[in-house]
């Protein structure tokens, strides 16, 4: 296939990243999107308007933001075990058979040696209470506290860096398909055009001025055209299937593109070897990951420090042979405050393993925060080697496609006057489309090259 048509060959990385989005190409452009409640909409959407979109609608990023609203409910889970801890109890014993215990008989009178069968209590046994739990002093308590807002800014990058990936892959679409546009607008264009030299080899064909090779010749290129001009459209088609999907938006919907693209667009980016690590999200996520793992031992630490909790219970129980709760004089109450101290003394080396355990994983994320210094300063050098040549390359193929457009003209001009050959015109335009195939190619080279540029440093 022509490299002009990339289309595919983008997306198909884009669903390598994003798996979910392969089930998009199983769907036709006019399909009804499953449990959509309202018709098809038209939207008009700029770059940002799309990256917006995608920010609200996206199912990657609606997971990452569910990620986080379940962090704040379990740090709210965390918060509870440092506030009292009231519970309240019923309780109702029918004693079908009251327990029956033997005394010894000289306490009664009896010989020494005997027991006497008695049974003590009553057959119904209420009661109702309340109890109070609270934590006086936890270390693991306390640094659970310490480590809530660390752990929402943990879910908050995460879902930075999804956003992050899904706006790199959005501007990649979205400029492919303004590339598009232009390759369509070109190449009606060159059917234009050969179809005007079809019908001038045709005329001298029948004046005796050409030969039916000419005119065949003329017939195969414009076929040629109209093909590619087919698949080319088809590659827009499921361009637009991909954006959508990515974006989150139903394919029933109707998307336009109102954004524009320019080459000053494409070098409004200025290399600069003036890059900070922190402005990378993927690296703010590590560095949240390591005050984690600081936490991680801090709690472990705690665990060799003595516990204290107050326990505190007010009650009311009923003694009675009948069953009635409203019987006066039946109730008696109780109460106690206790307060419990633990104190660890020997774990089998439990809380030693943990904390070695937490150490280690630190050091992990420490080795981790270095590779990825290296890994942002290879992304960052690559990225603007990438720019360069691209941009290099870019302006090499925008003269040669003016200069073949010019080369074609002027041999279009020779042959209209009976001076040139077919030969020369089918060369002329051969050249001429290779060069627009070229162009379009170092255009959209540079636009992902200019996003990958961007997200290397952080600034995308």
């Amino acid at each position: 296939m022509n490299r002009r048509f990339n289309i595919g060959r983008m997306l198909m990385a884009v669903m390598l990243a994003f798996p979910a989005l392969t089930a998009w190409t199983q769907q036709a452009p006019n399909g009804q999107a499953s449990g959509a409640a309202q018709g098809p909409q038209l939207h008009e959407f700029s770059l940002t308007q799309a990256i917006d979109y995608a920010a609200k609608n996206s199912v990657m990023v609606r997971n990452a933001l569910l990620d986080l609203q379940i962090q704040q409910q379990s740090n709210r889970a965390t918060t509870s075990q440092a506030l009292p801890q009231i519970t309240g109890n019923l309780g109702l014993t029918d004693n079908v058979k009251i327990p029956t215990t033997l005394i010894p008989g000289e306490f009664i009178g009896q010989p020494a040696g005997t027991f006497v069968p008695l049974q003590f209590g009553t057959q119904y046994n209420a009661n109702a209470g309340i109890t109070l739990k609270q934590v006086l002093f936890d270390g693991q308590v306390f640094v659970g506290l310490q480590a809530r807002q660390a752990s929402l800014d943990f879910y908050q990058k995460k879902q930075e860096v999804t956003e992050q990936m899904l706006r790199a892959n959005i501007e990649k679409v979205y400029y492919q398909l303004l590339i598009s546009k232009s390759q369509i607008a070109q190449i009606d264009a060159n059917i234009t055009n050969q179809q005007e030299l079809l019908h001038n080899s045709t005329e001298m064909f029948k004046n005796g001025f050409a030969e039916q090779l000419d005119v065949d010749r003329s017939n195969v290129q414009l076929a040629n055209l109209q093909t590619e001009k087919i698949q080319l459209e088809l590659n827009i088609s499921n361009g637009y299937l991909g954006l959508k999907v990515l974006m989150g938006m139903p394919v029933k919907d109707s998307l336009r593109l109102t954004d524009s693209l320019t080459y000053d667009m494409i070098r409004d980016a200025t290399l600069s070897d003036d890059y900070k690590y922190a402005d990378r999200r993927d690296f703010q996520l590590l560095q949240v990951n390591k005050k984690l793992n600081e936490y991680d031992i801090s709690r472990y630490k705690k665990m060799y420090i003595p516990t204290a909790n107050l326990t505190a219970n007010y009650s009311q129980n009923q003694f009675s042979n009948k069953f009635d709760l409203t019987q006066k004089n039946s109730w008696f109450p109780s109460a106690y405050i206790g307060l419990n101290i633990s104190v660890p003394i020997f774990d089998g080396f439990f809380k030693d393993a943990n904390v070695k355990q937490a150490k280690l994983r630190l050091r992990q994320t420490e080795n981790n925060i270095d590779s990825m210094k290296i890994r942002i300063d290879n992304d960052v050098k690559q990225a603007q080697l990438r720019f360069s040549a691209a941009l290099a390359t870019l302006d090499f193929q925008k003269k040669n496609m003016d200069l073949s457009d010019r080369v074609y003209a002027q041999t279009r001009k020779k042959y209209d006057q009976g001076l040139g050959s077919n030969t020369e015109i089918t060369t002329a335009l051969a050249d001429q489309k290779t060069a627009q195939a070229n162009y379009f190619n170092a255009l959209y080279s540079a636009i992902v090259a200019r996003v990958d540029y961007l997200n290397a440093i952080g600034k995308l």
